[in-house]
């Protein structure tokens, strides 16, 4: 039986990895209904309390989420980012470096954005930086 801190620990993590996630996912109906979709029904019931923190799902149910959700399976039922992904991506991912001229250029345009444009960059960004959180780097 999980504690109720891991349940709510699995909510935050189903939370982040929806808000980044294929699609827009606001309520447990909508949740429950991509679910089904999925071949896994589930009731609104039960995602709520999924998104609560107040009930975990059963294992087969985390797998088929994650798979959905593009996320590490472990990452997101435990926390634990040890699993590389499978190889979907480009291998361009890089150690860090010191900025190109080409990305201070950007970081100069990105400043001089009103705030909204900027806060959908950044939006953008840290949707992609979601993969560096629940995947290892090969």
């Amino acid at each position: 039986m999980r504690s109720m801190d891991e349940k709510q620990e699995f909510a935050k993590r189903l939370k982040k990895a929806l808000k980044l996630g294929p699609k827009k996912i606001e309520t447990p109906s909508e949740l429950a209904a991509q679910f089904d979709l999925l071949g896994k029904p589930v009731t609104a019931q039960a995602a709520q309390k999924w998104l609560a923190g107040t009930a975990a799902p059963t294992p087969d149910k985390i797998s088929a989420l994650a798979k959905w959700l593009d996320v590490s399976e472990k990452w997101l039922r435990f926390g634990i980012t040890d699993e590389i992904r499978p190889q979907r991506r480009p291998a361009a991912m890089r150690e860090p470096h010191q900025p190109s001229a080409a990305e201070w250029a950007f970081l100069e345009r990105m400043r001089r954005m009103p705030e909204t444009r900027r806060k959908l960059v950044e939006d953008l960004v840290e949707q992609f930086s979601l993969d560096t959180e629940v995947w290892k780097r090969p």
